[in-house]
């Protein structure tokens, strides 16, 4: 196969975007779509080179699985072991088992279906997890132990064949990514069956210049399909972001794109030569070290990090990534794939040993629990990290559905039912520590606000989601209107799945509406209906937030011996932030006693993140359980409750 600059400087323009999206720039806000820019490119470089060997009788499956080794392996374990020494030092526990769960999961592919399992909404955030990355090599190699074995088998049947079940294969696989992006979004994000459609792409292409060849290409034709595809890259690249479903439709803007690019942009068009340009090419040679590279560096930086540095240092550290990929392709890549410097064999036995070393090592920290050996100060990271723990309230029975479990309330006849989501669940140790004896019940779903008739509905909150929430709502009124020894309900929510920028919600009808009347209407409609059962409806606001994990950032600050008060929120940054949620609560108290946190939480515009050594946040704005209970009993959360009876509107 002939080499081609402009495939290189294709590369570059994949790895880029992907990077300065995971360092934070908000321009490259769609970004993340390099990663199926380098799965076209991957599918049609793979197909061009099986094609031409099953086209001269030379194909062999040992020599695929070699060179993709050579190609793979020696540079990706490389990045793992770099990992070693910082993951061993630095991480938490549950972070450190999540650490180790990937060591296994990495060298057998299949580290995409880990992370597809790890997601939930109480799981560390994906920035922090050095390995994160790997799913789509898992992908790649996943659909690489099936593709060659398809052709191989059905290459006595022709290409026409070959093409069909290729097109059948490819629409199914796009229809499952439109649905799944929709109603399973991160199963659709991380697993085979809706990104295969992206390889195939790719193998199309690879099929078609196989055939015709690019030379049969008017050159007009050529320069304007470059330019197409070009421009519909560099649109997903700064118009799509995170809440853009993926890889659904939406995904053949850049896929498209891309295909356009390898089939016309060769150095006779103008785009070929702008992507031919030394300083592309030298990007893309090294694009697989730096897309390697970059995740552990930005993981391991966030988590070392307590104040943000602005993008100053992510920059600084994209510097960082070029060097060290530069280092890794001539050092370690290059030799590698040089057949001269060590056999089949050796590359065989040596991927072999180092996957059983990283998968004992991975078994290891699982089996411990995140120790991993000896590892520093552990008994001290353990009592961290059991003080930032997840609130669930009285239990973690009381999360996710509807449930009157025993774990889920303080006595048979309660006098406070805490409905809400998270925000709810997080108010009980301080309700509890208001009055030791409170008989309680807590009916809580992470995310479904306490809001009658409407649910949030987004790319993560799905419409079947959506309609349970609706449903849950539904069951916890229906236990609040027939039990009669409830005198006060505490509804909680953050709100910005409601009323935050973008959000949108789901109706009892079925409609989805993107109107914050709606929202305030429901909540108004909810408090009325609890007024009507003789109940005391008490709204409980979020804590002030300024989008760091708060939580996170008090542990590391315990393990740097660095001052508490770096991780103070100010209440002006959170004002900026939560605005739209402030405004709506302003508008309910009106009509409603509201209780802000932040009368507790703040003194001076200054809303401490520890007080006299207690830990008031968990993460970004969940109280922990022992900063629930201080400001519970500091704010006298039940003498509020008993005051909006006395004294409520």
């Amino acid at each position: 196969m002939d080499y081609r600059r402009e495939i290189d400087g294709l590369r570059a323009l994949a790895v880029i975007p992907v990077i300065l999206f995971h360092a934070g720039f908000q321009t490259f806000s769609g970004g993340f779509v390099g990663v199926d820019v380098f799965f076209v490119i991957s599918g049609y470089l793979i197909t061009t080179i099986i094609l031409t060997a099953l086209e001269q009788g030379k194909f062999s499956l040992v020599e695929f699985y070699e060179r993709r080794a050579r190609r793979i392996l020696p540079a990706l374990f490389l990045v793992m072991f770099a990992c070693l020494p910082f993951a061993w030092r630095w991480l938490l526990p549950s972070d450190m088992q999540d650490f180790a769960r990937s060591l296994v999961a990495v060298p057998l592919f299949v580290s995409n279906v880990l992370f597809w399992r790890e997601s939930g909404y109480f799981e560390a955030a994906a920035e922090l997890k050095p390995l994160l990355h790997t799913w789509s090599l898992a992908v790649e190699e996943q659909y690489y132990v099936l593709f060659p074995l398809f052709l191989m088998f059905a290459w006595r049947f022709g290409k026409r064949s070959i093409l069909v079940v290729l097109g059948l294969t490819f629409l199914a696989s796009l229809a499952l990514a439109q649905w799944a992006s929709l109603e399973k979004p991160v199963a659709a994000f991380y697993l085979l069956p809706t990104r295969g459609w992206e390889l195939l792409l790719g193998a199309f292409v690879a099929f078609y210049l196989s055939a015709k060849g690019a030379q049969s290409i008017n050159h007009t034709i050529k320069e304007l399909g470059a330019l197409i595809g070009l421009l519909l890259l560099l649109y997903a690249i700064f118009a799509f972001d995170k809440d853009t479903p993926f890889p659904g439709l939406y995904t053949l803007v850049p896929t498209v794109g891309t295909a356009l690019l390898i089939l016309f942009a060769s150095k006779e068009t103008l785009t070929g030569r702008l992507l031919g340009w030394k300083v592309f090419v030298g990007i893309g040679l090294i694009s697989y070290s730096a897309y390697l590279w970059h995740q552990p560096l930005f993981a391991f930086a966030r988590y070392r990090i307590l104040v943000d540095h602005g993008g100053w240092l992510f920059f600084s550290l994209f510097i960082g990534v070029l060097a060290l990929s530069y280092l890794s392709w001539k050092y370690v890549e290059g030799p590698f794939r040089h057949k001269g410097n060590f056999t089949r064999k050796q590359v065989f036995s040596l991927a072999s040993f180092v996957s059983v070393v990283f998968v004992g090592m991975g078994l290891a920290g699982q089996f411990t629990q995140g120790a991993l050996v000896s590892r520093p100060n552990l008994d001290q990271l353990q009592e961290l990290e059991a003080r930032v723990v997840t609130n669930y309230g009285l239990h973690s029975d009381c999360e996710g559905k509807f449930t009157v479990s025993v774990n889920c309330r303080t006595s048979d006849e309660p006098e406070v039912l805490v409905w809400g989501d998270s925000y709810a669940m997080h108010l009980v140790q301080g309700l509890m520590a208001s009055k030791a004896d409170l008989k309680l019940v807590q009916m809580t779903s992470s995310s479904c606000g306490p809001l009658l008739d409407i649910a949030p509905f987004s790319k993560a909150l799905v419409r079947s989601w959506a309609e349970d929430c609706i449903g849950i709502n539904d069951q916890v009124f229906d236990y609040l209107r027939n039990t009669a020894s409830i005198k006060y309900v505490v509804m909680s929510s953050p709100l910005n799945q409601y009323v935050g920028p973008g959000t949108k919600v789901l109706t009892r009808s079925g409609e989805v509406v993107d109107d914050v009347t709606a929202v305030y209407d429901a909540m108004q409609h909810t408090i009325e209906q609890v007024k009507q059962l003789g109940k005391v409806p008490v709204i409980f606001s979020p804590s002030p937030q300024d989008g760091r994990n708060v939580g996170r950032c008090l542990v590391k600050a315990t393990i740097f011996e660095m001052k508490d008060s770096a991780c103070d929120v100010r209440l002006s940054d959170s004002k900026v932030l939560q605005s739209s949620i402030y405004e709506f609560l302003k508008k309910v108290e009106r009509t409603n006693p509201v209780v802000w946190l932040n009368e507790g939480m703040c003194e001076d515009g200054i809303c401490a993140a520890s007080v006299s050594g207690i830990f008031i946040y968990r993460d970004d704005g969940h109280l922990s359980h022992e900063g629930s209970a201080y400001l519970g009993q500091k704010m006298g959360w039940y003498e509020r409750l008993r005051a909006a009876q006395v004294g409520g509107k």
